[in-house]
């Protein structure tokens, strides 16, 4: 199997967490390294990586993908420069500040024929997976709402800088709204207009922190809300149709394994516990239906298996640089759509 060497732009949390554990455990990856400006730990995990002191020595080694795993403030600048010197490049969410620099990204790439990505790894939870095969299998008929959540209980600023002070890439609309976006996107397509709701409801922040965002389609709508003053959490995914509805909560383990440095394997990784399956009821091939279904399995492992045959086989990438481009863009009718209080058309096409 042809080797990708990799680089991650640190190895804070995303790259110890989200990245390192996968590039080491699937065999078509080699974990090169990591940028490290002033802590110097990605070799106490990873003996045999290198430490880089800077961006520039890390772009002239030899290095086929670079994880641009950074603040979202800085991906554009890192990402550009990656793909002027022909890197294969992973960009983490939000992808950009705006969607005008993510179609900047995207015509380099395109123009140094090289594969750049945005890291949307929950399409992989096993809570989505479920939520996605259950309207992929028809079993509540014809989708007329969905309603998605990503709620929180904390009124505490965030310890990380980058996150809480006024720059381009702060807020929670960035940070979990790209999530949720991506989600929807990808089980229902482009919508026709975007309403929303953007907040700053903790004392002392100077960020967003709230969002509630309407997506209108020709016969749905979907709704997308995060905020850090959810103490009960209601579920995470709720979905209507005309036969029936689905009601699941959020209960993809693979972040916190990881966090506790749980082992990667293809037998149990991604397993939810049975108190967290979802709630089908409707009526299906005649059959009235009220029951708790099993989950399927989450498994970030499967992007990154199709990232590498992304390069080495020329496939599409597994989250492409037009996804980024449609949430962006997304991003930027919601927060038109907040000032101005409302509805903001839009003109994507699928």
């Amino acid at each position: 199997m042809q080797k990708i060497r990799t680089a991650l732009l640190s190895y804070g949390m995303s790259g110890k967490v989200f990245h390192a554990p996968f590039l080491k455990f699937h065999s078509g990856f080699e974990l090169v390294g990591a940028w490290e400006r002033t802590r110097k730990n990605i070799r106490q995990d990873y003996p045999k990586a290198k430490s880089y002191n800077s961006f520039d020595e890390l772009l002239n080694d030899n290095i086929d993908l670079i994880i641009i795993n950074t603040p979202v403030a800085t991906h554009f600048e890192y990402a550009k420069k990656a793909l002027l010197v022909g890197k294969h490049t992973l960009v983490e969410k939000a992808f950009t500040t705006t969607a005008a620099e993510a179609e900047v990204l995207d015509k380099i790439a395109k123009e140094k024929g090289v594969k750049l990505a945005v890291f949307q790894n929950r399409r992989w939870d096993s809570d989505f997976k479920t939520v996605k095969d259950v309207v992929d299998k028809n079993l509540l008929g014809e989708i007329v709402e969905a309603e998605f959540h990503f709620d929180r209980y904390n009124p505490n600023l965030s310890p990380k800088t980058h996150k809480e002070t006024a720059n381009k890439g702060a807020g929670i609309l960035k940070d979990l709204g790209p999530h949720l976006i991506d989600q929807a996107l990808f089980l229902f397509g482009i919508p026709n207009a975007v309403f929303a709701d953007i907040r700053t409801t903790r004392d002392h922040s100077i960020v967003d922190d709230y969002i509630d965002i309407l997506l209108y389609y020709e016969t749905l709508r979907i709704r997308l809300k995060a905020g850090f003053f959810v103490r009960e959490m209601v579920p995470s995914f709720v979905v209507h149709g005309k036969n029936g509805s689905f009601l699941k909560s959020r209960g993809d383990v693979q972040e916190d394994d990881l966090k506790i440095g749980k082992r990667i394997n293809l037998k149990t990784w991604g397993t939810e516990p049975r108190s967290k399956e979802g709630l089908l009821h409707t009526e299906f091939e005649g059959k009235i239906i009220r029951e708790f279904i099993p989950t399927i399995r989450g498994n970030y492992c499967d992007f990154f298996e199709k990232l590498h045959e992304s390069i080495t086989e020329n496939k599409p990438e597994p989250v492409t640089a037009q996804d980024g481009i449609n949430v962006m863009t997304i991003i930027e009718a919601a927060i038109k759509s907040s000032k101005m209080k409302k509805v903001v058309r839009l003109t994507l096409s699928s």
